[in-house]
């Protein structure tokens, strides 16, 4: 049976959506289990490689069998667009859920932690094209 169309918009919204979720709960986890024991750095450090284990495997998922997702380009605009639905949607959660202003989520990512956590962000972004690249050896 053929998998149904998916455009590179329609993807990254979804790649967005899930990750998101995952990282809903992985933060969580993070935030009240492991950083209180292990510090902020190193529950950053031991969440990263989960969430982008996870990025692979669910771009994996939706761009598998779809010739509108085969291209570089189209893989680029995927994961551009789910990166930046995520630190929106990051900013978002930080006013909403912490009250924090848009000045002191940005401070955030000047910490060693927030600093590891955008790297796996953007890691995040570029993971369907990445995939693309190293299928094509």
């Amino acid at each position: 049976m053929a998998r149904p169309a998916l455009s590179p918009v329609g993807a990254g919204v979804l790649y967005f959506l899930i990750l998101f979720a995952c990282g809903v709960v992985l933060g969580t986890i993070r935030t009240l289990i492991l950083a209180p024991t292990v510090g902020p750095v190193a529950a950053v450090a031991l969440e990263l490689p989960v969430m982008l284990g996870l990025s692979w495997i669910v771009a994996a998922r939706l761009t598998r069998g779809r010739p509108a997702l085969a291209g570089a380009g189209r893989r680029l605009v995927m994961g551009g667009l789910a990166l930046i639905l995520l630190l929106v949607a990051e900013l978002a959660l930080a006013a909403l859920a912490f009250g924090q202003t848009p000045g002191a989520f940005l401070a955030t990512l000047a910490t060693p932690q927030g600093a590891l956590g955008l790297a796996g962000q953007l890691g995040f972004g570029l993971i369907p094209w990445l995939q693309r690249v190293v299928a094509r050896g």
